[in-house]
């Protein structure tokens, strides 16, 4: 986080140089206004923007006939835009003294450092936050004379409380070339011994006024967003080296393309979070918490970017931005070499462009000349090695018509098909030229025929995206096949509907009684064999699923056909198998073998829930069974220890 406070000295400005001074400063205002600072969570959270711009001059009193230095801006709490815009707008234009013009240096005094790096100035903006570094950028055409001990000393205590000062010095084309640079080379040389002193010097035009305004918008944001990375080669690229450190940065930054209506709050002029809502909802003060009423709100307020406000006139309108209707128009500004378009310029999605077929062409013989026209210019920038530049009001990134222009590049190729790619404007590009500087770019040329023959040993190939598989469907196929372990819960569809819940209740009791029957089928001998036999498949198999349904999903209170009745555990079992006749001495001995064990009767003291009243859903709509991970054996014999065992309902055949 740094805090810039900007000094101009207004006696060797000239018109047209503080007019671009002016302009440079409002556009930098304007990209901190949409910026969203991602660096600090504590930022990230507020509803306003921290106010890190200040702007000083420096101007001869002309009753008093000194020089003086006045505040323009004061970073006061949150940033406002349209008070720094009003700041930077009246800034004095009488200012410039034509006498100056051929004066190479001032005194140092007339520039008044000492009194911008003091606790009534500098020192007292951004409160007592101790992480906030301060920069002051001190703008003029002239260099100060040989720095005495008293700015000396300022520099030194400034740069205790990290405090940085950037001497921009702006030429004059009139001034001599000999004597400037003498006392360039000997301003250098006194504020060498100072670690947070620098200096540059730039000839005003358009590009150094535009890599100045980014260079300061760098320091205003958090931090740069780079990404550090690694190349890693497969070999030693050079003796036991295998990997390349670098950073990545981001060569271009999306701007907005509309500014949104908003409700803002009276008292503090933040923005509402229910500003496109229904006016009968009840709003919030965002700080207080207060509610608010229709006198407390401005409703005519524009949001720049997330956390910029303006008040409009109740007279402003909004109309929101609208999809594109077809056809898109791109107009043909100019051709550009290929060789010297930057790839960092290149941004968005790329859309492949063909000759036309839509209805807009009446005949067969419009669509054929189209067609070759199409051809013929592919064919003919191809050969050139060049693109045609485009611009359009659409913003193909989100298909909607902005105020802005957008500009595109179409790239031919040798296949009779075109590519257009969206190029960055101006206001989305962050030059990175000055980042050159930091480092040295000395050659060494055995490493560089080293390095050569290393590269000479990875396999050269034309890139085919075919081979180059990223692996999303094997990733997938795995988390698709682990998933299937875990079964489902079924869907309404698989539901019954009423009508047939009956009848698969028929169904079900039929079979749980078929099932209690087996105890005593022995003594059933008036039932036929083929009767047994018959339909014998068809009901195993229902009965075996219905089995694992019960022992998979652990249903309680299920009993088997050794325990049917009625009553309660603490009565013995009795099955007559006729009420008329009484029982033998056989039969009453079986019935005995039958009685529930005495283990099962103390751990259960409720009544039993017979085969009969089991609820239909129980069985019907459980949780469908998990899938083994392992293949399961329809047998006893064999299976694995974690699987539940399969029961057998094969009838025992009589013996003859």
């Amino acid at each position: 986080m740094v805090m810039l406070c900007f000094l101009f000295d207004l006696r060797t400005l000239s018109p047209p140089l503080l007019r671009d001074l002016k302009q440079s400063l409002l556009q930098l205002s304007n990209f901190y206004a949409i910026s969203s600072p991602g660096g600090y969570k504590s930022l990230s959270k507020s509803k306003s923007l921290l106010d890190r711009i200040g702007l000083c001059y420096v101007i001869r009193n002309r009753i008093s006939c000194f020089t003086e230095m006045k505040v323009a801006y004061r970073p006061s709490g949150n940033f406002s835009l349209r008070d720094f815009h009003h700041a930077v707008n009246n800034l004095p234009n009488d200012g410039y003294m034509p006498e100056l013009s051929n004066s190479i240096t001032i005194s140092c005094s007339d520039a008044h450092l000492e009194t911008a790096l003091s606790d009534k100035v500098l020192y007292s903006w951004g409160g007592d936050n101790e992480d906030v570094g301060r920069k002051v950028i001190v703008i003029s055409s002239c260099l100060l004379e040989n720095l005495d001990s008293v700015t000396k000393k300022t520099l030194t205590d400034a740069a205790d409380k990290c405090v940085s000062v950037d001497f921009v010095l702006l030429e004059r084309v009139s001034s001599g070339v000999g004597a400037l640079s003498e006392s360039i080379n000997n301003f250098v040389k006194n504020i060498s011994d100072l670690e947070n002193c620098s200096f540059r010097n730039h000839l005003p035009d358009a590009k150094v006024f535009c890599t100045l305004v980014k260079e300061w918008l760098n320091y205003l944001r958090d931090e740069a967003e780079e990404l550090q990375g690694r190349l890693k080669f497969k070999r030693n690229i050079i003796g036991s080296l295998n990997q390349i450190c670098c950073n990545l940065i981001p060569s271009f930054s999306p701007i907005i393309d509309e500014f949104e209506p908003c409700q803002v709050c009276r008292c503090h002029g933040y923005p509402l979070d229910d500003a496109h809502g229904n006016k009968m909802m009840k709003s919030t003060c965002p700080v207080t918490g207060n509610e608010l009423g229709t006198l407390d709100l401005v409703a005519n307020s524009l949001k720049v970017g997330n956390q910029t406000v303006l008040l409009m006139p109740s007279f402003h309108y909004y109309t929101k931005l609208q999809h594109v209707n077809a056809p898109v128009d791109f107009n043909i500004i100019e051709r550009t070499n290929l060789g010297s378009l930057s790839e960092g310029l290149i941004v968005g999605t790329p859309f492949v462009v063909v000759p036309s077929t839509s209805s807009e062409l009446d005949d067969t013989d419009q669509t054929e000349l189209n067609n070759q026209v199409f051809q013929g210019l592919c064919s003919a920038l191809h050969s050139l090695d060049q693109g045609l530049v485009c611009s359009s009001r659409c913003n193909t990134e989100t298909m909607r018509v902005t105020p802005f222009q957008c500009y595109y590049i179409l790239l031919p190729s040798n296949n009779g098909v075109m590519l257009l790619r969206r190029l960055a404007g101006s206001e989305e590009v962050i030059p990175i030229a000055d980042a050159s500087k930091s480092f040295d770019f000395t050659e060494a040329k055995d490493i560089r025929e080293s390095v050569k023959a290393s590269l000479l040993e990875i396999e050269v190939k034309d890139y085919n995206p075919l081979p180059h598989e990223r692996g999303f469907h094997q990733k997938l196929n795995v988390l698709v096949k682990e998933s299937l372990h875990f079964g489902s819960l079924p869907t309404k569809s698989e539901e019954l509907p009423p009508e047939s819940t009956s009848t698969q209740a028929d169904t079900l009791n039929e079979s749980r009684s078929l099932t209690q029957s087996k105890g005593i089928l022995a003594c059933k001998d008036e039932i036929p064999a083929l009767d047994l036999k018959s339909g014998q498949d068809k009901i195993t198999a229902r009965i075996t699923e219905e089995w694992e349904q019960l022992i998979v999903n652990e249903i309680p209170n299920i009993i088997t056909s050794t325990c049917v009745s009625t009553q309660k555990l603490d009565n013995p079992v009795i099955v007559p198998l006729e009420s008329n006749k009484p029982l033998d001495e056989k039969t009453s001995r079986i019935l005995e073998r039958l009685e529930v064990p005495k283990k099962l009767k103390a751990k259960v003291a409720s009544p039993v829930i017979t085969s009969s009243s089991v609820p239909v859903d129980a069985c019907m709509l459980t949780k469908k069974p998990l899938i083994p991970f392992q293949p399961t054996h329809n047998s006893v014999i064999g299976t694995v220890a974690s699987q539940p065992m399969k029961p057998n309902f094969q009838r025992l055949k009589r013996k003859k």
